[in-house]
């Protein structure tokens, strides 16, 4: 069994040596340990650093894409390269190099597929209070549109099998954390959070350049990945509820009008129709999403068909052990 640890940088040519030493060498039920740098553009030698410290596999993208991208290029990456486990964890040593072996573990044992590390966000010290509770409604959100229990929604250290990252697809060009977890829960994927040690921080969070734009972009990504994987759910909710005030208020018109001898209340009449209306809409573009969302699923089985394909024909192209610089 092969498992390769994978890890997205953007300048992190300071921090980068203190993390790979941290990162274990060999684990309980696995033969090959490997290591990826997926270097996102950096222009501070990143690349060059994870060579001299003998990573075995380095990609690079030719200029900064983003965390969601460098995250789904390290899983093309380790898939191409016969990954049977892949673990994810942050070049800034946030998470302890040695807790790798807990998110593993399940894994190797089947009891699951994709397996979170849990930091315990409710009494992380270095989060401000705001935060913890910022990261506990987050969460929260997630658990309600996964269908799981999710206690650290935005938690980078991970580790998943082969198949999960087959059929993991990341359109979100913000964050991969909360669209993967989404995407899991709709495909029942087996789910496990165990708890892990952190590490004091090295910097500031450079995905979160302040607390406005971190609740957009989030707030996107929650609507956009839960509409893309439960269309039928959520526009079925929102019709119902225009259905619902629509024949509220049609009801308000009819005592009105019977009760007055049918005199005013117009307005009521107006809105009740425009809602009526609108709610059926929204569950006939709930019925099309939901056939375009089938759809989906067959494309991305093609996909997943594809993929396996070319894995097989790449395999040949990678030699374990050896270290390599690809450009994406």
């Amino acid at each position: 069994m092969k498992c390769i640890i994978q890890i997205p940088c953007y300048n992190e040519a300071q921090t980068l040596p203190q993390t790979v030493a941290d990162l274990p060498t060999s684990l309980p039920g696995v033969d090959i340990v490997e290591y990826l740098v997926i270097d996102d553009g950096s222009s501070d030698g990143t690349a060059e650093v994870a060579r001299r410290l003998g990573v075995h596999h380095i990609v690079r993208h030719p200029r900064n894409l983003g965390l969601a991208r460098a995250f789904r290029t390290g899983l093309d990456t380790c898939l191409q390269l016969g990954a049977d486990i892949i673990v994810n964890t942050d070049a800034d040593n946030q998470y302890v190099g040695a807790d790798i072996a807990l998110l593993v573990a399940p894994i190797v044992t089947g009891e699951a597929e994709l397996v979170v590390g849990d930091r315990g966000v409710a009494h992380v010290e270095h989060f401000s209070p705001l935060k913890r509770v910022l990261q506990r409604l987050g969460s929260w959100v997630i658990s309600q549109a996964a269908g799981v229990p999710v206690p650290d929604a935005t938690s980078g250290f991970r580790a998943m099998t082969r198949e999960v990252a087959l059929h993991t697809l990341v359109l979100s060009p913000y964050s991969y954390t909360l669209e993967t977890l989404i995407q899991a829960g709709a495909q029942r994927r087996l789910v496990r959070f165990v708890p892990v040690r952190t590490n004091p921080p090295t910097r500031p969070s450079r995905l979160m350049n302040n607390l406005p734009h971190y609740l957009a972009n989030s707030t996107v990504t929650i609507v956009r990945a839960y509409a893309f994987y439960r269309p039928l759910r959520v526009f079925t909710t929102i019709g119902a509820i225009s259905l619902l005030v629509g024949i509220l208020i049609g009801v308000r018109f009819l005592v009105a009008y019977f009760s007055q001898g049918g005199a005013g209340h117009v307005q009521s009449l107006i809105l009740a129709a425009v809602l009526l209306i609108a709610g059926f809409q929204t569950l006939l573009i709930g019925l099309v999403a939901d056939l375009i969302g089938a759809n989906r699923k067959i494309m991305e089985e093609v996909l997943v068909r594809l993929r396996q394909r070319e894995d097989e024909d790449s395999l040949q192209r990678y030699p374990s052990k050896t270290q390599k610089v690809h450009e994406r």
